[in-house]
């Protein structure tokens, strides 16, 4: 991308605003657009990783998400889900290899693109950006094991209440009326692919939640309402409840 183009500066602006790229001197960021093309992909499109991983990518606006499933009998779990400023191919860009991930546009997006091979020569013309990458990519693995731990030892009301909590971005002194932000109005078939279980079990529980007023939720929409209490739910340990058996993921 030229510096001339109009979305130049938008584009710097965003990646400037990113935990991966946040920590590095605009003449370093502005060099690195530079040697990126911005690209536009419609909603609700769906590709194995292996069609996208021979170039690097970094979201500007729209969200993807990241997932695994069972060919056998159709269950996904959803690995990531991305926002502006966040790349993905992330692990390709250090092995140099495909990954067994599928990726799904949930809006339409504006992203940077650039071959894989130039933005691994980042990794050495650039070493402030190993410095700001390794953190990043210790977060993702925290996200991976914070995954692992929640299947593996909490029940579904849990892992939904830490899902959510892992969201917000209001301050801890606000109690109410608080937006999630990226889930906000993802389906419940999709949160349910968040936590491991299924779309009825989550509907189940958010209706439960909204009688006793911790959040409000309909079609496209989810707030926070009593964060306190939604607060204990997630610090629940292996509560005596229906979900009991985590290899079935239910």
């Amino acid at each position: 991308m030229k510096p001339e183009s109009p979305f130049f500066k938008e584009s710097v602006h965003c990646l400037m605003q990113s935990p991966l790229f946040s920590g590095l001197a605009q003449s370093v960021v502005e060099e690195m657009v530079t040697r990126c093309r911005r690209e536009t992909w419609k909603r609700r499109r769906q590709l194995p990783m292996e069609e996208t991983w021979q170039r690097f990518h970094i979201l500007l606006s729209g969200r993807v998400r990241l997932s695994r499933s069972n060919p056998e009998t159709g269950r996904m779990i959803t690995l990531f889900l991305l926002g502006p400023g966040d790349p993905f191919c992330i692990f390709s860009l250090l092995d140099g290899k495909p990954h067994d991930v599928i990726l799904d546009t949930l809006d339409d997006l504006s992203l940077l693109s650039l071959p894989m091979k130039e933005a691994r020569q980042w990794l050495y013309e650039h070493p402030e950006f190993n410095r700001t990458l390794l953190p990043y990519l210790g977060e993702q693995m925290c996200a991976l094991s914070g995954l692992a731990t929640d299947l593996a030892l909490h029940d579904t009301e849990t892992r939904l209440a830490r899902l959510i909590l892992r969201h917000l971005d209001a301050p801890a002194t606000v109690q109410e009326h608080i937006s999630p932000r990226l889930i906000n109005n993802l389906s419940n078939e999709s949160l349910a692919a968040m936590i491991g279980s299924v779309r009825v079990v989550v509907n189940r529980q958010l209706q439960h939640w909204k009688q006793e007023g911790i959040v409000d939720s309909h079609r496209g929409y989810l707030m926070v309402e009593k964060l306190n209490d939604l607060t204990q739910r997630a610090e629940q340990k292996l509560a005596d409840t229906a979900d009991t058996a985590p290899a079935t993921l239910q």
